[in-house]
């Protein structure tokens, strides 16, 4: 029902206006009235009418002064004006102001009920395209976080100017806007001997993810991005005492909900960047945070990264002797968790530090020799596990010439480079076989299956036996467009084919492409594809 209240300053009218109309038959609540404008304010007030009836000439606070402070603070109730008077000026300010009826006295039973007719049906037909839009937006919310990736990408990459910046950030609703910034880095992997999620992803570690998105997202000054399939962003704003203690609660809450998961089925770790002043300054703390972020490698149990646990990994000035060396670091088992969990990006700086962690041990020869093959053996475990042979593994490998001669510091850091860089392609070659997989049993679902309403990337990721953030992870990096976004073209695609060489109704063609409300399909194809699907039959649009 419809809430209708009536401002009307002679008796015999109003009470003849509120008890002529049958209310509730054409859909309406009578819920008040009033002699003038001022009476009337805290009714409407509290009251809040869909519909405001209202007569223009009335003592204190007549129909149109009445009729400015309802539209501007309901904008959304709609106002008819009746009035005695056949002025045009008063029919110009009502259309100014945006009155939906202008009515003049006498009125009849038949001329008030055709109005309320006609505005309900408006008022039905905003309030549908309103919740149309909103199921939309809903269903597009994966396309949005996509965008935010891509974005996040170029601003930590320099890639925008702060006006672009902002008007990125603003297309995409977000308040970029402060006087100090920090970043945050949150990565998380399952512990699998590939190094991939997907279907090892357990229930605690899909669920700590889903969690930490939805925390930052409650609080304006977290924004948070998906940077990489294990890896997350939390871009901390606000002012410079408040970003230090935003930081500080970024962590805590990030490692109270990772340190929960068993620690038998996932890798977790946290690093912490510098704050700065300027959103140009962005792409240095991007580039410290992950550089910061990369130590995990190499400081395994050390799930909280920050610069000064960086620094004391730094080399020492020492004698040169095995004696400082760190048995630890010669542990296959760094190497490995490199293999695994590593990226292309961190090869060179994983070298260096990787060697220089080993302190003067790395300047004997003989030592330099033993590291080589130790890399060697490693790496070539490592990917005759992931199916590939020792040929493949060292078919082009040139380093390998290297054992057995004299090597220095220099020398070994790039022997290890170069091998870890092969083995990391080898592994993403695996990986993105593994995607086009993913990708090729997705779309093939998707192909067979969109024309079900039900069909969600729930459904979809529970076919290609991988978890569903995961599987909206690769799904967008691999086809540069979200499941949703890939859905609604495939749907739209068949409508207008259909649309094209049928004659089937609009609501035929909805119910094929999986739209059981066809007004909603009308409204998804006129969004997406700028017309309405009669006006794409009779040629409107074509492509």
């Amino acid at each position: 029902m419809l809430k209708v209240f009536l401002v009307e300053d002679e008796a015999i009218i109003r009470e003849g206006l509120r008890d002529i109309v049958p209310w509730q038959q054409y859909g309406y609540m009578f819920v008040g009235d009033a002699a003038d404008g001022e009476q009337a304010l805290p009714l409407i007030r509290k009251m809040k009418p869909d519909v405001l009836i209202t007569d223009i000439k009335m003592p204190f606070m007549d129909g149109l002064a009445l009729s400015k402070i309802v539209s501007r603070e309901f904008p959304n109730t709609k106002i008819i004006i009746i009035s005695g008077y056949d002025d045009f000026e008063y029919a110009r300010q009502a259309i100014r102001i945006g009155v939906e009826q202008y009515l003049l006295k006498p009125i009849t039973k038949a001329t008030l009920i055709r109005t309320l007719q006609e505005v309900r049906e408006k008022i039905e037909n905003e309030q549908e395209q309103k919740s149309y839009l909103e199921k939309f937006r809903s269903e597009m919310q994966e396309y949005e976080q996509f965008s935010r990736r891509r974005f996040f990408e170029q601003l930590v990459a320099g890639a925008l100017n702060v006006e672009e910046i902002y008007d990125r950030a603003q297309a995409l609703n977000l308040e970029i806007h402060a006087q100090c910034y920090n970043l945050v880095l949150y990565n998380i992997q399952s512990r699998n001997h590939k190094g991939q999620n997907g279907a090892g992803d357990s229930e605690q570690l899909v669920q700590a993810e889903e969690e930490l998105t939805q925390f930052f997202g409650q609080y304006p000054e977290f924004l948070v991005f998906r940077w990489n399939l294990t890896t997350y962003a939390v871009l901390i704003k606000g002012e410079p005492v408040q970003v230090k203690n935003f930081t500080a609660r970024c962590v805590e809450v990030t490692e109270s909900k990772l340190s929960q998961i068993p620690q038998d089925t996932v890798e977790w770790y946290v690093a912490i960047g510098t704050a700065i002043e300027r959103l140009s300054a962005l792409p240095g703390c991007f580039s410290e945070v992950s550089h910061i972020l990369s130590y995990r490698h190499l400081l395994t149990d050390q799930h909280i990264l920050t610069r000064e646990i960086v620094e004391q990994m730094q080399p020492r000035d020492e004698e040169s002797n095995l004696k400082n060396l760190d048995m630890a670091k010669i542990d296959p088992g760094v190497l490995r968790g490199f293999l695994q969990n590593g990226v292309l990006e961190e090869v060179k700086e994983f070298a260096s530090e990787y060697v220089d962690s080993l302190n003067d041990a790395a300047d004997s020869r003989l030592f330099c020799q033993y590291m080589m093959l130790n890399v060697r053996f490693s790496a070539l475990a490592y990917v005759e596990e992931l199916g590939y042979t020792q040929e493949e593994f060292l078919d082009g490998l040139t380093v390998m010439n290297m054992i057995g001669q004299a090597a220095s510091r220099r020398e070994l850091k790039y022997y290890i480079g170069e091998v870890l860089t092969k083995a990391l392609e080898m592994r993403e070659c695996e990986s993105k076989s593994q995607h086009r997989n993913i990708i090729k049993q997705a779309v093939e679902y998707i192909d067979r299956n969109y024309a079900d309403e039900s069909i969600s990337l729930k459904d979809v990721a529970c076919h290609c036996n991988v978890s569903a953030n995961y599987f909206s992870a690769v799904f967008s990096q691999e086809m540069q467009q979200t499941f949703v976004e890939y859905l609604t073209w495939k749907r739209m695609e068949r409508a207008k084919e259909l649309l094209r060489q049928t004659d089937k109704r609009s609501a035929e063609i909805a119910n094929e492409v999986g739209y059981r409300d066809p007004h909603y399909f009308s409204f998804v194809f006129r969004k997406t594809q700028g017309c309405t699907p009669r006006d794409y039959r009779t040629g409107g649009k074509r492509g």
